[in-house]
């Protein structure tokens, strides 16, 4: 599978546009024969991937003192715990929080305040905060975090990630791409024979089929 991911982003990125920013590639797969009601074969992993997402990731933690100050050092934005109930009351504001940043984190004794007031809008975009333990850097946690890649399927038979950006290099993506596809291809009963399609594109580009070798 190596050689037809690799064409794909090749001719994807080749057929794409020049842009005034920096494109994601993204690879979406439709899988078949699969019953995703049942929640236990819904496709819900995180991929480290090999040559890091090409661009700046955002992360935020919940947490106050000694722990914000560690959080702030790694370049992280801190949201104080105290505003926690306010965020909650206010819709518009939590949800252009949440879509401000790809991943969060928090100080375990606020998992519970979180997760009541803001869980219904963190909970449903998957960005509920990780624990971070007393004892841990955050640093270390959001160093792992800003190579990571979610895939999602949900209730979807049609789910995309994203694995690189357009300006690393055919190689780095192609072994990013490659580590999303084996971790998909890994949770399926009948791995490929599972994929009715997969594409991949930039951002903004056309959609590149990618030839399934069942």
């Amino acid at each position: 599978m190596e050689s037809a991911l690799k064409k794909a982003i090749e001719e994807a990125v080749s057929s794409a546009k020049e842009r005034k920013f920096n494109e994601s590639l993204e690879i979406s797969f439709t899988i078949k024969d699969v019953d995703l009601k049942n929640p236990a074969n819904r496709i819900q992993e995180e991929v480290r991937l090999p040559s890091g997402r090409g661009r700046d990731v955002k992360i935020a933690m919940f947490a106050g003192g000694e722990m914000a100050t560690k959080a702030e050092a790694a370049g992280l934005e801190i949201i104080d715990p105290t505003t926690i109930e306010d965020l909650g009351g206010n819709r518009q504001k939590a949800r252009k929080l949440a879509n401000s940043m790809d991943f969060f984190l928090s100080e375990i004794p606020h998992m519970g305040t979180v997760g009541r007031f803001l869980g219904i809008v963190l909970g449903p975009r998957g960005k509920m905060p990780r624990p971070v333990p007393p004892n841990l850097d955050p640093g270390m946690m959001a160093a792992g975090l800003r190579n990571t890649t979610i895939i999602r399927s949900r209730d979807r038979v049609t789910f995309h990630a994203a694995f690189g950006t357009r300006d690393q290099s055919i190689e780095d993506l192609t072994g990013n791409v490659l580590a999303v596809w084996n971790r998909v291809v890994g949770k399926l009963e009948r791995g490929s024979m599972n994929i009715r399609s997969c594409y991949i594109k930039t951002s903004m580009g056309p959609s590149v089929k990618v030839e399934v070798l069942s």
